[in-house]
């Protein structure tokens, strides 16, 4: 323990060295509101830099007598160190801390002894310019710099004023030394106080900012999982139908071959053994909440086996929007036609999260819902006209636009969302399926109107409503 504490002893020195005899820039940060006073700390210091330099010179001429040229750049040096701290505070103190020496040295009146006393002691070895002075280059230098070198530059502060006041002395005057110490000391504490929360603030804006990335993060991650769970059942649908081929297929043909045996018997036992893994994966995958198995925070309690929901089960969600209080129109062109198990859930659950956005966040607006059966793929388009009334607040989290993006992106699709120029909000997608176009350059979708349409975008047409969805 004592060599530990000799050590830090030794190193006081470069330490000290290095906290003060520092010249690097450290500006003051302008205001971040309002913005039109951004510069308004820097300007009111520049002024009160220029009366101190104005007046110093003045008062130091006349209370210790010195000479023209000498008060003159003496006030210069205490007013210019005060702008100077605005980007360099430590050497602004150190020019602050060496007009005080110069001036406080070179008072012949406080130097000399009077026969008798003058009328009125003068104010030794601070003045009362030099006070100011020297309290605001302190004030800056501790918004920016550590406590630990507000502390040695006070220190050294007060070795110079107790080595001049109490060491060497005076003639007749009021001593200002312990006052100014004092002073001195509130300006750093205010300042240091002042940085500190500064530097809270930062930390917390910092925090809220990752906070808010993760938070997107886990969002995406959640909306993968649970159309990961969704698209589970459509996968093991098919594995199933394909084990049960391949065990039925020896029985549709006299004399099969024991090779055609051996090959069926495997496609069947990969097909188990796959549908296996699915459902360990699926466990992982699967809530906690056994009243909500996929994950979508309804509390339905839905059973996990149940059938996923396809575009034959568009006209009750039509319904059910209609129930609550919604107008909804329906409109399909083109040959209907069965599409991949994966397209009609994602084009379904992307219908049914349009139609609740409307619900939610334009209420009274009227939602038109288009199916376009193309031979690439579908398109999709849900759009509302403007709300008829203010939309509550939603506890919604927000993972209704991202979970449409998930899902398009996923079938190597494209959509796009976008207020429309009547108040409105409207969801185009379009979704490829086998057969058609290749799905990694899909259609593009139509590029979104600014005219006023009837049937116009479901939700509001703010950044922030469409955050919210």
């Amino acid at each position: 323990m004592g060599e530990f504490r000799l050590s830090k002893l030794r190193g006081l020195p470069r330490r000290l060295r290095d906290d003060l005899w520092g010249f690097a820039a450290a500006p003051l940060p302008p205001l971040p509101r309002p913005r039109l006073l951004r510069w308004a700390p820097h300007v009111l210091f520049c002024d009160i830099s220029i009366a101190l330099a104005l007046g110093a010179g003045g008062e130091l001429r006349d209370t210790y007598g010195l000479a023209f040229w000498l008060g003159t750049a003496t006030g210069l040096i205490q007013g210019g160190a005060v702008a100077l701290a605005l980007w360099y505070p430590l050497p602004a103190w150190w020019l602050s801390l060496a007009a005080f020496v110069v001036a406080s040295h070179a008072a012949p009146q406080m130097r000399i002894p009077y026969p008798r006393p003058p009328v009125a002691p003068q104010p030794w070895p601070w003045t009362g310019s030099a006070i100011t002075a020297c309290v605001l280059v302190l004030f800056l230098l501790a918004l920016r710099l550590p406590t630990r070198v507000c502390v040695s530059v006070w220190g050294l502060t007060a070795l110079a004023t107790y080595l001049t006041e109490g060491v060497e002395g005076g003639g007749y005057y009021s001593a200002t030394g312990l006052p100014a110490l004092v002073i001195f000391a509130a300006a750093l504490l205010v300042g240091s106080l002042l940085r500190a929360r500064r530097e809270a603030r930062t930390q917390i804006v910092a925090l809220t900012t990752v906070s808010a990335e993760e938070r997107a993060r886990r969002t995406l991650l959640e909306e993968r999982s649970r159309i990961a769970r969704e698209l589970h059942d459509v996968v093991a649908h098919h594995m199933s139908v394909i084990s049960i081929q391949a065990q039925v297929a020896p029985h549709l043909v006299e004399n099969p071959s024991d090779e055609l045996r051996e090959n069926l018997d495997g496609i069947r036992a990969n097909a188990l053994e796959a549908l296996a893994e699915l459902r360990r994966v699926l466990g992982v995958l699967r809530s906690e909440d056994p009243g909500d198995p996929y994950g979508i925070g309804s509390g339905t309690g839905a059973a996990p086996d149940s059938p996923q929901p396809t575009l034959d089960r568009l006209d009750a969600l039509v319904e059910n929007t209609r129930a609550a209080g919604l107008e909804v129109r329906t409109e399909i062109t083109g040959q209907v036609r069965p599409l991949p198990s994966g397209v009609e859930l994602s084009a379904y659950r992307i219908i049914q999260e349009a139609l609740s956005n409307a619900l939610r966040h334009a209420p009274g607006s009227t939602v038109k819902a288009e199916l376009a059966y193309i031979p690439e793929g579908l398109h999709v388009r849900v759009a509302n006209s403007r709300p008829t009334s203010p939309a509550p607040p939603s506890p919604g989290a927000g993972h209704g636009l991202l979970g449409m993006r998930e899902r398009a992106a996923m079938l190597g699709g494209t959509l796009a969302t976008f207020p429309t120029g009547s108040g409105g909000y409207e969801v185009q997608c379009f979704l490829p399926s086998p057969g058609g176009q290749d799905s990694d350059s899909p259609t593009a979708l139509p590029a979104p109107s600014s005219s006023p349409q009837d049937d116009d975008p479901t939700g509001p047409t703010t950044p922030a409503g469409e955050n919210n969805r």
